[in-house]
């Protein structure tokens, strides 16, 4: 009889998510499997009623050849996707199916419940045998609670924030660094004819990578990093005398949704996700209220959101994608789960799935970072990976 897989993304959509699926399903078909996608990531599991057959059309579709044969050349994810975490619902969540359901599990006094449980019967139910699942650290650590349960999965990392701890490299980075590099060039035309200081925040809760990369790349004055708290005082001294020695007469710096101030905290609003964090994004809001209180100088504050997310993969991310997703079916094929795909030191590779939560992963500051100036610092490229990671 023959495997059936189910694979889905969750999370923040990447360029690449679809390169990944379409591997995973042209493989797993060579291979005779059926493929199930799953809609909506781990939130398509979760509202799956199997009392109610209409939830089967809406949260699971057949994949097949002409299912996938175009989804490569759009951005995004054509399985839809979701921050659900099956194992922490909130009480104004929980399905009205799963109310009294005995696959929950109560793990608190705000009445949040565990339905892992919920999601096996459903797996089973449906008669997946095994998992793909592209995510970044969220979603990869229901994945290995599955492992864990007994489930065959296997992961697939992805986030422009390049942080999913054991992989050098992430489905999503390439292309919202060359996306944050080409806007921040568009945008030297309007702070240079303004005469102004530029501000781009870019994503980076944990790891500034994608501040630093990018700010190497499009040789911006100065970068802040989330690993690094900035004295604003500094920062406003440098910016300036950036700013006289250009004989255009501007400066433009980058920094992280995560960075902070020395002595101040993580600028966050919002409610909490089903993970546990809250929004990102407003330090360099922060910091242009700063530099005109400081320095009496204008400023230009851009912050670098969806849009760098959105259309196709480049070159990189359409490569990483496909092998991530060939590596993933060759996996299972070979009776193998509970790895998370990985670049290590150039080299593709596996790792177990369990690492992305045995710690958080940073931008390597000692290498890269100038932290008394903050700019991008690399005393030598021989012997490091090519993307500094």
């Amino acid at each position: 009889m023959a495997k059936t897989i189910g694979i889905l993304t969750g999370g923040g959509d990447v360029p690449g998510l679809n390169l990944a699926i379409k591997a995973v399903v042209l493989g797993a078909l060579e291979e005779g499997y059926h493929v199930y996608g799953i809609r909506r990531g781990w939130g398509g599991l979760l509202n799956y009623d199997i009392d109610e057959p209409s939830t089967h059309d809406k949260y699971i579709k057949k994949l097949d050849f002409d299912t996938v044969r175009t989804i490569d050349r759009t951005g995004g994810t054509f399985l839809h996707t979701s921050r659900t975490n099956p194992q922490r619902v909130s009480k104004d969540t929980i399905p009205d199916f799963l109310e009294n359901s005995l696959n929950g599990k109560q793990i608190d006094d705000k009445g949040t419940m565990d339905y892992s449980n919920h999601v096996l019967e459903v797996l089973s139910k449906i008669g997946i045998d095994s998992l793909i699942t592209i995510g970044g650290d969220d979603t990869l650590s229901f994945s290995a609670r599955l492992h864990k349960e007994g489930f065959p999965v296997v992961g697939i990392p992805k986030t422009m924030d390049n942080d999913v701890f054991g992989t050098d490299y992430c489905i999503g980075f390439s292309t919202a660094v060359t996306r944050s590099v080409n806007l921040i060039t568009d945008m030297r035309t309007s702070v240079g004819s303004h005469e102004r200081i530029g501000i781009v925040e870019l994503f980076g809760r944990n790891s500034g990578e994608t501040s630093l990369i990018t700010a190497m790349l499009a040789h911006v004055d100065r970068a802040i990093i989330s690993e690094v708290p900035f004295n604003m005082e500094k920062l406003a001294i440098f910016l300036i005398e950036d700013q006289r020695k250009n004989s255009s007469n501007y400066a433009i710096m980058t920094v992280s949704e995560g960075a902070t101030a020395e002595g101040g905290e993580i600028i966050e609003s919002g409610n909490a996700d089903a993970f546990g964090h809250r929004k990102l994004g407003g330090v360099g809001q922060m910091i242009s209220s700063e530099m005109k209180r400081i320095t009496g100088t204008n400023t230009m504050y851009q912050r670098l959101g969806y849009v760098i997310r959105s259309g196709p993969a480049d070159s990189l991310d359409r490569m990483v994608g496909t092998a991530f997703g060939s590596m993933a079916i060759n996996m299972l094929k070979k009776g193998e789960s509970g790895k998370l795909t990985a670049v290590q030191g150039g080299i593709y590779t596996t790792v177990p799935l369990e690492s992305v939560i045995s710690g958080k992963r940073y931008a390597d500051i000692d290498s890269y970072y100038d932290k008394e100036n903050y700019k991008p610092k690399v005393k030598t490229f021989i012997g490091h990976p090519i993307f500094l990671s």
